[in-house]
């Protein structure tokens, strides 16, 4: 298993022949864990391969942390083929979100659903990571979320409710600047604060990446899409977050519309320029 650290790309099919082939000069790579639960799939051959010569994080998309169903709040069919997958993949890192996508343990949504912010979703979460920890014996990271609504009967900032679990639980925080930064277009409250408020030692990972705007009933939204660069105010407000939690290892993420690999490489730069700057280290 190898540390990861310095900035990394999100490994997407397109450019699985790119890294076997060329070795392009990346810190790290991220894989969506789900897509390689078996070891004999074409795309598992392929990821054995490149692991050979980058460290790997595992970033899950359906262990819904965030679920209440009281016969399966967290689907143990999946948590198992999650931990079959760690087992051989060796990630050095594991993260999922904090969100639902799962209702009964019957029926599933292809969304990242949100949650409200209350004590009884913070009991709920909290049972759900220390379930998941337990079965895959290592910390995992939680995502904070982007979103568009907030609930009515949410009474815990969601800052807060990252923070207490990172304390309650041991988890570590997945940071998402991007949807940060989208959260608080959306909601009107401050980023700086949301940043100021986490703890230093849990945020372990960090997450950038481009988002659309939208019209809906007249009002400007931000939508989490991962289809763009990184926006110009993302970058400003990672500057501010890596002076805050030092040189975290950073992702690059784009998930639709993937473009070609020098568009993500030359994101790569952009984010390693801000850690110079910021650490006033030198850019090889």
């Amino acid at each position: 298993m190898q540390k990861i650290k310095g900035v990394g790309l999100g490994l997407r099919h397109r450019h699985f022949q790119e890294f076997i082939e060329n070795k392009p000069d990346v810190a790290w790579l991220e894989v969506h864990t789900e897509n390689f639960f078996s070891q004999h799939s074409t795309s598992s051959k392929y990821l054995a391969k490149i692991r050979q010569d980058y460290p790997i994080s595992a970033h899950c998309v359906g262990l819904s942390i965030g679920s209440a169903a009281v016969a399966c709040p967290v689907r143990e069919q999946h948590l198992q083929q999650i931990k079959k997958t760690l087992d051989w993949l060796q990630p050095s890192m594991v993260s999922d979100h904090l969100s639902w996508s799962a209702s009964d343990g019957v029926h599933y949504l292809p969304d990242l659903l949100p949650i409200p912010y209350t004590e009884e979703a913070f009991d709920v979460v909290t049972k759900n990571i220390k379930r998941v920890q337990d079965v895959l014996q290592r910390q995992i990271l939680i995502e904070n979320p982007s979103s568009y609504l907030r609930f009515n009967d949410s009474t815990i900032a969601e800052w807060d409710f990252l923070a207490e679990l990172s304390k309650v639980t041991g988890c570590g925080l997945l940071l998402d600047v991007n949807n940060i930064y989208v959260s608080a277009f959306n909601h009107g409250f401050d980023a700086l604060t949301y940043l100021d408020s986490l703890p230093l030692a849990a945020v372990k990972e960090m997450h950038l990446a481009g988002y659309s705007i939208d019209i809906i009933e007249g009002k400007e939204v931000y939508i989490d899409t991962h289809g763009q660069k990184v926006y110009d105010g993302v970058w400003q407000l990672y500057e501010k977050a890596i002076q805050r939690f030092g040189e975290v290892p950073t992702l690059i993420e784009w998930d639709t519309d993937v473009p070609e690999l020098s568009v993500l490489l030359a994101e790569k730069s952009k984010a390693e320029a801000i850690i110079a700057k910021v650490l006033n280290k030198q850019v090889a």
